[in-house]
């Protein structure tokens, strides 16, 4: 028998103790050492595959929880004056990431997080890899050609000509929300953008009260002003009331300012609440008003042709923001801001910086996208959505997206047949489930007592769950109800069982619990 086996074992482990000695001047790109380059990435990729494990496995903790003063004694973050050894930085990679929170676990609900996409996961490593700028077409031949097609699929979902369309990928859906509001600033004043707000009327804009905050904050930014930024009463459901918001309209206007902007909400972030875009959309052709849809949250639901109607109306608003690392699951962050009329994007925010964007280079210039964006240096954020996308097709998305759907309705149901769970908002209208869980002592007790002993029963048993580390699900202040449970299912590896797991979990904390509140 050949002993190949065993001396190309001890050889790896001869290598690997080598990274003891060697420093980050010893590999790539500042010494011509492949062997040793390429032993010190596959001790990271060990690491990462470990974690990827276990981060699947139900009987893995979510976390360790520790408290601030506590985690600083466990792992040491200071930047030394001296080089560390490559193995002293494998082992802090594992160290880190031993110690943080493990979204990706079939059992966290804690927020609209997705889970770990694989596929997506790849094309975020490949895109690190080849750790190149979006700003023009020179640079990033394929991958501005890549976010094209990606845009052509999103305007063709919200029901756009993609021929007259545009679009950008942002930093997040804050920046893209703000990057609509500034849009729409410009296309009602184009000479904002060269005098500022002082020449032009009193701007005002309108939001849902169940918003996301980065509406308010958009006006905070582009100079308009919170204050300014007006927020419209919600029904029970959390959906914005038309109604409301036509007579919010007129009282601005009687009041000297000028309505420019509307946001309608689809999918908020608390209760999944759809604002009705059609309604809104009257209004605002009504009012000459631009129309966005913050679809930060709910827009992956246009790739199910069974929940589409959710969001009717949508191929009516001007603007639309839509983060594919939610519901469709793409790794952080991968946000687009989409338009319905091209052009806009570049009178809004060129600057013609003429050492990047020369017009008179050998190819068609507005493949140059750069000078589109507020930001200058763009990371790509469409290969892992480019990638993710075509491991499923359409029609995967189809099936995952109505999976997740169906669970939501398993669980409400559970929690309907639970001794001790009421929904607050019932039936739910998306993938956010927020319920009470009532101990059984306190069900008997007279209305305002419960709602007062209520409010402090969600953040004992959040709190109790994170020591345990066996599931986690946040919890919601509201100023007109108690602390309720707001649980998110958006993970495509929860299944049924782990549902059932926190049903049962909870009841176990609560009962255990209540005797010492």
């Amino acid at each position: 028998m050949s002993d190949q086996p065993n001396d190309q074992l001890a050889e790896n482990e001869d290598r690997k103790g080598r990274l003891a000695k060697l420093f980050a001047t010893d590999i790539l790109p500042q010494s011509n050492n492949w062997e040793d380059t390429e032993t010190f990435l596959g001790e990271v990729v060990k690491v990462l595959l470990k974690y990827i494990c276990e981060e699947n496995q139900r009987e893995t903790k979510i976390l360790e929880f520790h408290h601030p003063t506590e985690m600083k004694k466990i792992i040491d973050l200071t930047i030394p004056d001296e080089p560390q050894p490559l193995e002293e930085l494998v082992k802090a990679c594992e160290q880190v990431l031993s110690l943080g929170v493990r979204t990706g676990h079939p059992r966290f609900f804690n927020q609209i997080s997705c889970g770990l996409d694989l596929v997506s996961m790849a094309g975020e490593w490949l895109t690190a890899t080849a750790n190149t700028n979006m700003f023009t077409y020179e640079i990033a031949p394929v991958y501005i050609l890549m976010e094209k097609e990606v845009l052509r699929k999103m305007w063709e979902a919200i029901g756009w000509d993609p021929e007259k369309s545009d679009g950008i990928f942002a930093p997040g859906g804050a920046i893209a929300n703000l990057y609509a509001m500034n849009t729409a600033r410009h296309h009602m004043f184009p000479r904002s953008k060269h005098l500022g707000n002082g020449e032009i009327p009193i701007l005002c804009c309108f939001t849902s009260q169940d918003c996301h905050y980065s509406i308010k904050s958009a006006a905070s930014v582009t100079g308009i002003g919170s204050d300014h930024c007006f927020y419209i009463k919600t029904d029970s459901g959390g959906r914005m009331i038309p109604e409301a918001l036509e007579q919010q309209i007129i009282r601005c206007k009687n009041e000297g300012m000028q309505p420019f902007f509307v946001c309608a909400t689809a999918g908020t972030t608390v209760y999944g609440a759809w604002d009705p875009i059609e309604k809104i959309a009257d209004i605002c052709e009504r009012y000459r008003i631009w129309l966005h849809v913050d679809a930060a949250w709910g827009g992956g639901l246009l790739l199910s042709p069974e929940h589409r109607y959710k969001l009717s109306g949508i191929e009516r608003a001007q603007s639309v923001t839509w983060n594919p690392h939610k519901l469709m699951g793409a790794i952080l962050q991968c946000s687009a801001c989409l338009f319905r009329q091209d052009g806009l994007l570049f009178q809004c925010n060129q600057m013609s910086a003429d050492y990047l964007f020369q017009q008179d280079k050998p190819y068609d210039v507005n493949y140059d996208t750069g000078d589109k964006a507020i930001q200058c240096g763009r990371h790509n954020d469409t290969f892992k959505l480019w990638l993710m996308w075509k491991s499923k097709g359409m029609e995967g998305y189809r099936k995952q997206i109505n999976y997740l759907m169906d669970l939501a309705a398993y669980f409400s149901e559970r929690l309907r047949a639970t001794d001790g769970y009421e929904l607050v908002v019932d039936p739910p209208e998306f993938l956010n489930i927020c319920f009470w869980y009532i101990p059984q002592k306190m069900r008997g007790l007279d209305l305002a007592e419960k709602m007062a002993r209520l409010e402090k029963i969600a953040p004992k048993i959040k709190a109790k769950m994170m020591e345990r580390g066996t599931t986690m699900v946040g919890y919601q202040p509201d100023k007109k109800r108690p602390n309720f449970f707001r649980m998110i299912i958006s993970n495509q590896a929860i299944t049924r069982a782990d549902l059932d797991f926190l049903i049962d979990e909870i009841v176990d904390i609560g009962e255990s619990l209540y005797e010492t509140m």
